[in-house]
């Protein structure tokens, strides 16, 4: 049968699809990106934000419009914490939560094998995820790509004020080193040169384990591959970057110099009230610490919220001085989203929608001025970029800092290119690149 997967939200979720695809596809089902002529359609769906539930909600709508006739499954983080709402929407077969995916050939099947029973509501798979202490294995080795993710963590116990995400993913569970290993020699078997770190708290993987393992042990399981050239983490906790952990991350060449690391405020009273766990002084001698141990040009990117409860204006700005204090090199800025179950949503001093998009697009401003400097900073020197497509005689690809650079010419996908950069060009959609016309 024909299956369409739908995803919305992080990148391990994306992993998360593709490794259904994978399965389905491996049992013999056929995978297709419209869902107006698929059997099965599954959406992945996302819980972060208020913004994000909507378009759960809106994509479920949509594709049983599109496709009335075919299976209809929710899963993923807004089933996982709202499957009686999930259930309730017309069209939708089956429910699952985040602990059933690597079940979803059992469950597709099943939909149909029973599908002469009369069913007035949908099928629920969901299970209470705060009790679940094993990682649930998925492999998801996707071709035609040049950066691969490896799902490697999954679950928080952090259980900051503002967020709902422990409640959908559980408690800490860590990838085993010889499951990470086994996924990473496939990986090298493709040829992907690129691999990104992905998990829900990534930064307290082996945690769970209370044997030692950290980070640097998951890094390890990729020596001796020598196809895979870099390794990208994806977002980081900044109070479990311990001196340990950097040094040993620092001997291995393949670690790209790009680190995501979360701030969400640079008011140290309202990284309080979030419970983060650090303070700004905190996060700036990390990002400090990472320059020495990787070189200056170390790219340091970010996740901000904009109007948390009782944020006053002074907080406000001390999270603008403090962005360029740090100098971070891309910034994603999000309103203030409350969300039920979470201590923040009971807070006092709820700032409204329009002063939360104000002080929103004030710090997308300054992110914007910071990005525009840390690419300045390339132009007249050389950089290696791994090509990852050719469009229009151009050669479009990253450096390991994340950068994006436009070679002339047309090189070969995958490779590495060392280049001098020129300029620096925003497109029509206002996405910055490097442009190199040296073409190597």
């Amino acid at each position: 049968m024909r299956c369409s997967i739908i995803t919305l939200g992080c990148r391990v979720n994306q992993y998360e699809s593709d490794a259904m695809a994978e399965q389905l596809a491996a049992a013999g089902h056929v995978i297709t990106d419209d869902p107006s002529e698929a059997d099965v359609c599954i959406v992945n769906t996302c819980t972060v934000t208020n913004i994000a539930d909507r378009k759960s909600r809106q994509m479920l709508s949509k594709a049983h419009r599109l496709g009335p006739n075919a299976k209809l499954i929710v899963t993923g983080c807004w089933s996982q914490r709202n499957p009686g709402a999930a259930s309730g929407i017309e069209g939708v077969d089956a429910v699952l939560g985040n602990t059933e995916k690597n079940r979803i050939v059992e469950i597709v099947e099943g939909l149909f094998r029973d599908e002469a029973a009369e069913r007035e509501d949908a099928v629920s798979y969901v299970r209470d995820i705060m009790h679940e202490t094993g990682f649930e294995e998925l492999s998801a080795v996707n071709e035609g790509r040049t950066r691969a993710y490896l799902k490697i963590q999954d679950g928080c116990n952090m259980f900051c004020t503002y967020c709902a995400i422990p409640f959908a993913r559980g408690a800490l569970r860590s990838r085993s080193l010889a499951s990470v290993r086994e996924e990473a020699e496939k990986l090298n078997a493709r040829g992907y040169p690129e691999i990104v770190l992905t998990g829900i708290h990534l930064m307290s993987y082996g945690v769970d384990t209370a044997d030692g393992t950290n980070i640097v042990d998951a890094v390890k399981c990729f020596d001796g591959l020598d196809n895979i050239k870099r390794i990208r983490f994806g977002s980081l906790e900044p109070h479990l970057m311990t001196d340990e952990i950097i040094s040993g991350l620092a001997k291995d060449k393949r670690i790209c110099r790009q680190f995501h690391l979360s701030l969400q405020s640079g008011s140290d009273t309202v990284l309080d009230r979030m419970r983060r766990g650090y303070t700004a002084e905190d996060y700036l001698k990390l990002c400090e610490k990472l320059r020495s141990a990787f070189g200056p040009q170390t790219a340091i990117t970010t996740d901000i919220i904009a109007g948390f409860p009782g944020e006053t204006l002074e907080e406000h700005e001390e999270t603008k001085a403090f962005m360029r204090k740090v100098r971070l090199a891309k910034v994603h800025i999000f309103p203030y989203s409350r969300r039920s179950g979470t201590k923040a949503d009971k807070m006092d001093g709820q700032l409204t929608n329009a002063e939360k998009s104000r002080r929103a697009l004030e710090l997308i401003a300054v992110g914007a001025e910071l990005e525009r400097d840390h690419l300045a900073a390339y132009i007249g020197k050389e950089a290696e970029v791994l090509v990852e497509k050719n469009e229009d005689g151009w050669s479009v690809g990253h450096t390991d800092t994340y950068v994006r650079v436009k070679i002339e010419g047309n090189f070969a996908p995958n490779s590495m290119v060392r280049v001098r950069i020129n300029e620096m060009k925003e497109d029509n959609d206002g996405e910055l690149s490097l442009l190199s016309h040296s073409g190597g």
